[in-house]
């Protein structure tokens, strides 16, 4: 099996519920989503970029991270079966950032659904998701953000996101709703505030 692969790099979760963790990313290109504030945009286009084979992806995954990241670009757009059984076997935590728009293929142990209004996630992947993360453009995400919580499960966690060109806007938004509500937390982007990848 061969993804086409953006990038891979060791750095810090920086955002989310493990949001400090060390963790090693893979980013697989392909996307069909289109957000218009994407900060890896980028990572749309596969042809762009080489495919590579499962032992060439994972041959960097340093010994002590115990947690690893399949991200894009939209990476459920694969298959991840044969990926995430590689990783395993390893002995790594396989986390996935994905949109939820496609059906999820493959072990995962942590998954982040992050929904948008442009392609609307499927039911079954907010049934699973560990943590749902809400990126907030404008007012009009919370409720967004509400309309997709009610189909998680009981323990999923709920982070709200302010996206990066507007933070300061709508991070006293954010506040007071998470104020209002007690169920949602804050998540900021700690990694761009580090200036790492």
């Amino acid at each position: 099996m061969e993804y086409p692969l953006m990038e891979k790099f060791y750095t810090l979760q920086g955002e989310g519920a493990y949001s400090g963790s060390a963790a090693y990313f893979i980013r697989l290109a392909g996307c069909d989503v289109g957000c218009v504030w994407c900060d890896v945009k980028d990572s749309w286009e596969a042809a762009k970029y080489p495919k590579m084979q499962i032992k060439e992806i994972i041959a960097e995954v340093p010994e002590q991270c115990t947690i690893v990241v399949i991200t894009g670009g939209e990476p459920a757009m694969y298959d991840l079966t044969e990926l995430c059984a590689a990783l395993k076997a390893e002995g790594k935590r396989v986390h996935l950032e994905t949109s939820g728009a496609y059906k999820i293929v493959g072990n995962i142990d942590w998954l982040c659904v992050s929904p948008k209004k442009f392609k609307a996630p499927l039911i079954e992947n907010l049934n699973n998701a560990d943590e749902l993360k809400v990126v907030v453009f404008n007012k009009s995400d919370l409720k967004w953000a509400i309309e997709n919580a009610v189909n998680t499960k009981h323990n999923c966690k709920y982070y709200l996101q302010p996206e990066w060109s507007v933070e300061d806007k709508m991070i006293p938004i954010i506040i007071d709703f998470v104020k209002e509500t007690a169920k949602w937390q804050v998540s900021l982007q700690s990694h761009k505030y580090l200036k790492i990848p």
